[in-house]
Parts: structure tokens; C-alpha cells; sequence
């Protein structure tokens, strides 16, 4: 039947998978990921939420991803903050800052069930991760305590690093760390809160824990504000024998409320 049509089977399929997708862009048209603007292709956004959208390219904190006044060539170099703070992990990446586009993504990834916003966001990711990544890179999402997973249905970092391993073709292991208390809302607390309320709130989980000895951990979560989640996060995958530990979000925080 290929030679009849003078197509071989992998392009029938593209040409069966084009069809298909014509037919569901005429009856679905595609919306933007932010709002409710017309696209081209699913999984985009629109000129005016694109144009809101802060994505991290320039000069940035290694360790927190704070945008940086300078040329990107100096890097790497460390903000303010992280000179004072110590933390964990040895590199830090965000996809972009909350605010604007940046915020009504996380929102809507976080609390509205949106989890197409999850597989472009992976590419964006995949961007700012790609350079950390090493051959025995494991993925792990920062975990959400059970009760708060039981009311919301998902993780939100669960999802984003699903997509992350599939963009870095490396394996992601959802379960690795868990709550073992739950921390209530950080919103409103200072930093020195913060930090103090995530203090030995995450560890790794038994049955797992020798999946990461002697392993690179690329943690994923969906916002970085004070660092004191990630940090707490990092220390648990060190504690069950990490070899190096890096952080990615895919929003930056620049201003603690």
C-alpha cells in the first residue's frame, strides 16, 4: 500500500498525524497557555503574554538565579544574598521571574489543574538545565506533604519534572523525598521563618534512598522565594548519599512579601 501512494510507513504516519491535528485545531482552536488569546500551535503563548514574560537570559546569581546587573560572560558570579546564605545545592536556574506571565502560569499550574502548562514549561527548563545535567543526573520534584497532595490531586514540581526528564532524556524518580510534617503556607513568613519552618520538614524516602548514592540531583520546583524549601529538600537528597545536588524552578521570586 506505501509503494501504491509512494509513501513509506513513517510518512504515512506524519501525514495520518498532520490530518489528525488539523482536524482538532479546527474544532479546538489553540489558546494561549496564559490567557485566551488565538495561537498558532498549542502549548504557546500569545505576542502580548510572551512580551510579559520574564525569562531568565542574561547575567544571573549561580546559586539562586537572581538576575544580575553585568555581562553574562562574568559568570559565574553569586548576588548579595548568597553570600550571606548558605546554601546546599551548587547551582541554581529559573526559567523565568514571577511576575506578570511568569505568575499567572505558576497560579494556574499550582491551583488550577492545568497541566498542559507543564510539557512547555519543561522545554523552557530543559534550557537552563541542560548544562548541569551529567550522565547519572536522577530528577527528583520537591515533594508535597500527603494531606496537601490528597486536597489538590498532583504535584505541581511532580509534573514539571516529569517533563524536565523527558526534554533531558534522563530519569525522574516522582517518590525519592517526602513531608515527614507539614509545613503550612510560607506566604507571609519572613525568611528566618522561612527557613525555620522547613527545617528537617523533608527527607528521603527509605525505599528509595539508594537510588541517589553517588548520584547528581536536579531538583525541581515550581517557585523559589527565600530557597528554604530546596534547601531542605537538598539536604535530604545528601543525606541519603547525593554526590552533587543542583536546584531548577520555573519562577524566580525577586521581593519576600
Amino acid at each position: 500500500m506505501a509503494g501504491v501512494f509512494g509513501l513509506a510507513g513513517g510518512e504515512v504516519k506524519a501525514g495520518l498525524g498532520r490530518a489528525a491535528r488539523l482536524v482538532l485545531d479546527t474544532l479546538y482552536p489553540p489558546h494561549c497557555l496564559a490567557c485566551d488569546a488565538a495561537v498558532l500551535e498549542p502549548g504557546t503563548l500569545c505576542g502580548r503574554c510572551w512580551a510579559e514574560a520574564a525569562f531568565v537570559t542574561g547575567l544571573a546569581c549561580d546559586k539562586c538565579a537572581a538576575p544580575l546587573p553585568g555581562d553574562p560572560a562574568e559568570a559565574p558570579i553569586l548576588c548579595d544574598d548568597c553570600l550571606r546564605i548558605a546554601r546546599p545545592w551548587s547551582h541554581g536556574r529559573a526559567a523565568l521571574l514571577y511576575g506578570g506571565t511568569g505568575r499567572q502560569l505558576v497560579l494556574a499550574l499550582k491551583y488550577g489543574d492545568r497541566h498542559d502548562i507543564a510539557r512547555p514549561a519543561g522545554r523552557w527548563l530543559a534550557r537552563q538545565a541542560a548544562p548541569l545535567c551529567r550522565a547519572d543526573t536522577l530528577v527528583v520534584p520537591v515533594p508535597l506533604h500527603r494531606a496537601r497532595l490528597f486536597h489538590r490531586r498532583y504535584n505541581q514540581s511532580a509534573l514539571l519534572a516529569l517533563a524536565l526528564g523527558h526534554e533531558l532524556d534522563r530519569p525522574v524518580l516522582p517518590d525519592l523525598l517526602l513531608r515527614t510534617r507539614r509545613t503550612g503556607i510560607q506566604d507571609g513568613l519572613s525568611r528566618a521563618a522561612r527557613f525555620e519552618n522547613q527545617q528537617g520538614a523533608i527527607a528521603p524516602r527509605p525505599a528509595r534512598a539508594k537510588r541517589i548514592e553517588g548520584r547528581h540531583v536536579l531538583l525541581v520546583d515550581d517557585v523559589m522565594t527565600s530557597g528554604a524549601t530546596l534547601a531542605a529538600a537538598a539536604e535530604a537528597c545528601f543525606a541519603a548519599g547525593a554526590d552533587d545536588v543542583d536546584v531548577i524552578v520555573l519562577a524566580r521570586v525577586l521581593r519576600e512579601e
